[in-house]
């Protein structure tokens, strides 16, 4: 590992322990040649999920832009960042539980109405407006029924 400071590789781990989330290994090091310390983290490399768009495109899974997501289908609501990511967390744990790993976008966005109908009913019918591409008034008041039916 080089030094961040002077660049050498001569170093020691001085400590070591788990990270708050439990997913990775903090190392506390100290170079030996300047004697400067420094935090590393060593993670499990996996593979990344892809995410099969509606033209065929395949991209990265991006956790940024669910949460962009989320954030704008639960502005002005009582929700809280801490619940917005742990709903990512959960989602992004399911994905990779499913050993898939090319997601088609659509099953991804189910997945995400499916959480949010039940975490805050505005929210969903939000983020349902954009993912479903409503087109006009008609779109909102045939979504808002489902919704009352179910109820």
């Amino acid at each position: 590992m080089k030094c961040p400071f002077c660049g050498e590789n001569n170093n020691k781990v001085i400590d070591s322990r788990l990270s708050k989330e439990g997913n990775a290994i903090r190392r506390r090091r100290e170079c030996i040649d300047c004697a400067r310390r420094f935090t590393t983290y060593e993670i499990v490399e996996e593979m990344p999920l892809m995410i099969i768009k509606k033209d065929k495109r395949r991209e990265v899974f991006s956790r940024d832009k669910v949460r962009s997501g989320l954030k704008k289908a639960c502005e002005k609501r009582e929700i809280s960042m801490n619940i917005i990511e742990t709903f990512i967390e959960e989602l992004e744990r399911d994905l990779r539980e499913s050993e898939e790993k090319e997601i088609p976008s659509r099953v991804l966005g189910e997945k995400i109405m499916a959480k949010l109908h039940e975490l805050d009913k505005v929210a969903y019918v939000r983020f349902a407006s954009v993912y479903r591409d409503f087109k006009d008034v008609h779109d909102f008041v045939t979504e808002l029924r489902t919704l009352l039916d179910h109820r």
